[in-house]
Parts: C-alpha cells; sequence; structure tokens
C-alpha cells in the first residue's frame, strides 16, 4: 500500500487519503480507455494532480504519502463564494508538486478596495497562507502557496479556462446557491462593470432628447462560466440578456437595484 494518514481540523476540514495498487491500476485502466485526466479524477474521487502523475508512470510508486488533501471545505463559506467567482475569472492554479500549490489573482490596479477584498477571501480561504502582493504594469498579482487550492478550486487545469469544461461540484454549488449574491459579487469583480449608458434620441417634437441609464456587463469567453453567471442570476431574480457572443447585459431597472445592493461601481 501507499503510505498516507487522516487528519481532521475543526473549521477547516481536511481529510488525507492513502491510495493502494489497486486505485493505481484503475487510473492506468481508464487512461489506457482513452479518459482524459479530468474525467479519470471525477469518476474516481481522486486529486487530478494525482491522477496525472500516475498517468505518466510505468509502475507504482513505492510508498509515498499522498499528502494532497482529498477534501475540504472552507471555514466562511460566504467568503469561499467570492474568492471561487474572482478566480472564475481571474485565477490560475499553479501544481508545483505533490503537495504544493500557487494560487494567483491578477487585478486592476485601478480598483484598490477590490484588491483588499479579494486578499481578504484568499487568506480567509487559507488562514496559514501567507498572501503576497506583487506590482506589474497597471495590475496587482496576489499569490498564496499552499495544499489546498487544486481541492478548493477543481474547476483548476491546463490550457485557458475557456477552452475546457467548466463546471461547480455539487460541494460547491451548495455553497453558491446559499450566497449567490457573493459569487456574482466575484464574478463582476473580476470580469464584469457597472456603467451607465447614454443615448440620443430625437422626439416627434423635433427636440433631442437624451438619456441615461446604469446597467451591468458580465464578459467571459467561456460558455460555462457565463452559464454560472446566469444561473445564479436567476436564483435571486434578476433578468439577464446575451448582448453578444462573451457579454451578458443587465438593464433591467429592477434588476439593476437588486445588483446595486450588493455591488455597485468598483472601487
Amino acid at each position: 500500500m501507499l503510505a498516507g494518514s487522516v487528519r481532521i481540523e475543526c473549521e477547516h476540514l481536511f481529510v488525507y487519503r492513502s491510495y493502494g495498487i489497486a486505485d493505481f491500476e484503475e487510473v492506468q485502466r481508464l487512461a489506457r480507455a482513452g479518459l482524459s485526466g479530468y474525467e479519470i479524477s471525477r469518476q474516481l474521487g481522486m486529486p487530478r494532480a494525482t491522477v496525472q502523475r500516475w498517468r505518466s508512470l510505468a509502475r507504482a510508486p513505492r510508498s509515498t504519502p499522498d499528502r494532497i488533501p482529498t477534501i475540504w471545505r472552507p471555514a466562511d463559506p460566504a467568503s469561499y463564494a467570492y474568492l471561487l467567482g474572482v478566480y472564475l475569472g481571474d485565477g490560475h492554479i499553479w501544481q508545483g508538486g505533490r503537495t504544493s500549490s500557487r494560487l494567483s489573482v491578477t487585478l486592476d490596479l485601478t480598483y484598490p478596495q477590490v484588491i483588499e477584498e479579494v486578499a481578504a477571501a484568499m487568506q480567509a480561504a487559507d488562514p496559514t497562507a501567507a498572501v503576497r502582493r506583487y506590482r506589474r504594469p497597471g495590475a496587482a498579482l496576489l499569490t498564496a502557496n499552499g495544499a489546498i487550492w487544486t481541492i478548493a478550486f477543481p474547476q483548476h487545469g491546463l490550457g485557458r479556462k475557456h477552452l475546457r469544461a467548466i463546471e461547480l461540484s455539487a460541494w460547491q454549488r451548495e455553497i453558491t446557491h446559499r450566497h449567490p449574491k457573493r459569487l456574482l459579487r466575484g464574478l463582476i469583480h473580476s470580469d464584469g462593470c457597472r456603467c451607465v449608458n447614454r443615448f440620443t434620441t430625437k422626439l416627434p417634437s423635433g427636440r433631442i432628447a437624451e438619456y441615461a441609464y446604469p446597467r451591468y456587463f458580465f464578459s467571459n469567453l467561456s460558455a460555462d462560466i457565463r452559464s454560472i453567471f446566469c444561473e445564479h442570476c436567476e436564483l435571486i431574480g434578476i433578468r439577464w440578456t446575451q448582448s453578444s457572443s462573451r457579454n451578458i447585459s443587465i438593464a433591467h431597472r429592477d434588476s439593476v437595484l437588486i445588483m446595486d445592493s450588493f455591488i455597485g461601481p468598483k472601487s
């Protein structure tokens, strides 16, 4: 057997489990059958990093404990729902080894309060991690190293998000359905905006009238991520329309008022 252990903490739930030869052989069998690492991970309930590593091996590793947590639940679900929205838009996870990963989020320097909110959410997700800040031209890069990120965000993987399937797991959807506003706030803070739409029209009297009204836009190349956004808008009665291939628009007055109640202009 490959050695391992179990550890449970009160606020964050971690479960480290051991894997045996049978697990290794099943990964190999499914890989030979043509399943992707993502599909094998989902079928077997194993960390994708473990699956990817085992697919490249000719034989099972010798008594190496797998110290990647296989179960993790956030101590602060509302904060996690917000961070999930940010991650789906601007987040990236780098896998450094069996037990090391790094969450990085790139944000616009124009919005310092958003940067502070994201940093606080990252710290809440993993209180043991050091959230580091780096300045880039016009942007702030936030990073945090830890063992939980690939489990906290099972949507991670190789390639751009819009080129692969993005689905919420059952436990994530349970959280986001309880905290849809926090998820939407994170999605807007990463890939959305609140703006004022202005237009002019000629009235029957001949007078040119100018009108202005606020609206929200959410823009993402991933149809799956746009679908997640729309799903959670509908949960709280927000009307949306798809204004282009990548843009979701919210312009109905009552829906804008709902959005303003928990998002408002970025700052």
